[in-house]
């Protein structure tokens, strides 16, 4: 079928051409760089073991005496005696990462950032200035490392999922250039176990193998009208993406705000909550922490994401769509909150974690903004980004009848500090 973006007589566009760069171990990474004495030692970044605190990244040495990133620091020190544990410092790792996007930026005018030490760059039309993109990649990776003093691994391929998957298939300090060619592509991904598929995890992967899907080529083999029947739209994306095709409009050439973003926060508590009361003046917490850096950075999302984990170790996500795209504090603590009752209320245990993310489709600076005239149906499409163990989607609460009152709130935390003033159910 024809691309409707070309024009008759005139030659078909090239593929697209996306890297995809995520520094190694960045946090980790960031305290040798400060304390060159730590290289070779397992490290560990995150809390205390003596407390609640989890591992925020580790260094390779730490990860093979089977540390992991979100462990709790007291299994991690349990199963590597003499790990070195360092305390985070945020302030330290966005100026280094400010850094990094700085050199970023001098390969491509479209760098999408997933997180600090994590973005897709779109290279088509750059060759010119780069060279081949492989050469292109070498070349950023040289750069970040003179001069930033980091390490950088690099995916490059004709979509940024499979840019991505690149980038994760050469770490560490590796560059992985995936076929450019459909047909070497899709044998290229067959073999790859499912749970390479985005949102494919603990809770997914073992209901897409009962189905008899265990590599991504048995995915992508199935008849489209079978993947709908067996799995819904999020497995007609998921069987896009296993066959190297693009699974947006951006992938395929788009210049969207700067793809799906998800802005989250957690917190582990020193004693585990089992007062409601307690339990929402959490939740509403996270929410203004959340709402609040998405006004920052421009962004509104269309999902609302909880997780609860009890004493158990137990993890529950649930997720809801937004009737329009928002930052309202009060309308994303609204959701957040009944989505997290809802799972106390399934789970019956005391609460160890809480965490809130909202997700945008795409970066918005802040202005009018235009209904779109299916709304239900924007808002509320099945994807294979879902949170593990998401009930079925329904529409939330209307945006907050309040706009002006964020803002206000911004800039007196602004001038003050975060808190020179509270909302009410906080206290």
């Amino acid at each position: 079928m024809a691309d409707p973006r070309e024009t008759p007589g005139r030659p078909a566009r090239p593929p697209r051409v996306w890297l995809h760069a995520d520094l190694d171990c960045f946090f980790a990474a960031a305290e040798v760089l400060d304390e060159p004495a730590l290289a070779g030692l397992p490290l560990a970044v995150g809390g205390p073991a003596t407390g609640r605190g989890v591992v925020a990244s580790c260094s390779y040495a730490a990860r093979a005496r089977g540390v992991r990133s979100a462990m709790p620091m007291a299994e991690a020190v349990r199963r590597c005696p003499g790990l070195v544990v360092r305390p985070p410092r945020p302030e330290r790792y966005r100026a280094l990462s400010g850094a990094v996007f700085a050199v970023f930026a001098r390969f491509s005018p479209d760098v999408r950032p997933l997180s600090l030490d994590e973005a897709s760059l779109d290279l088509t039309g750059t060759e010119r200035l780069h060279g081949p993109p492989r050469e292109a990649g070498r070349a950023l990776r040289a750069a970040v490392r003179a001069e930033v003093g980091l390490v950088v691994s690099v995916g490059v391929a004709t979509t940024r999922h499979v840019a991505k998957l690149a980038c994760d298939l050469g770490k560490p300090d590796g560059l992985l250039e995936a076929p450019a060619d459909p047909v070497e592509l899709r044998a290229w991904l067959a073999p790859l176990p499912i749970e390479r598929l985005p949102g494919v995890g603990p809770a997914t992967a073992p209901r897409l193998r009962a189905l008899g899907l265990a590599t991504l080529g048995d995915l992508a083999a199935l008849d489209p009208d079978e993947v709908a029947r067996r799995l819904g739209a999020g497995g007609l994306a998921w069987r896009a993406l296993a066959r190297g095709e693009p699974a947006s409009r951006e992938d395929a050439g788009g210049r969207g705000g700067g793809g799906r973003r998800s802005i989250s926060h957690e917190t582990t508590f020193a004693r585990d909550l089992r007062d409601e009361a307690a339990i929402r003046r959490v939740v509403s917490n996270l929410a203004d922490e959340v709402t609040a850096r998405a006004r920052r950075e421009g962004l509104r999302g269309r999902t609302v994401q909880v997780k609860v984990r009890f004493d158990d170790f137990t993890t529950r996500t649930r997720a809801r769509g937004l009737p329009e795209a928002t930052a309202a504090t009060d309308a994303v603590f609204a959701v957040a909150w009944d989505l997290v009752r809802a799972a106390v209320a399934q789970g019956g245990r005391p609460v160890r974690l809480l965490g809130v993310a909202l997700q945008a489709p795409a970066a918005e600076v802040d202005g009018p903004r235009q209904r779109l005239l299916f709304d239900e149906d924007a808002v509320a499409p099945a994807s294979p980004a879902r949170a593990e163990g998401a009930g079925p989607r329904q529409d939330g609460p209307a945006a907050s009848p309040r706009p002006a009152v964020d803002p206000a709130i911004d800039r007196i935390r602004a001038r003050l500090g975060a808190d020179a003033i509270r909302r009410a159910r906080d206290l």
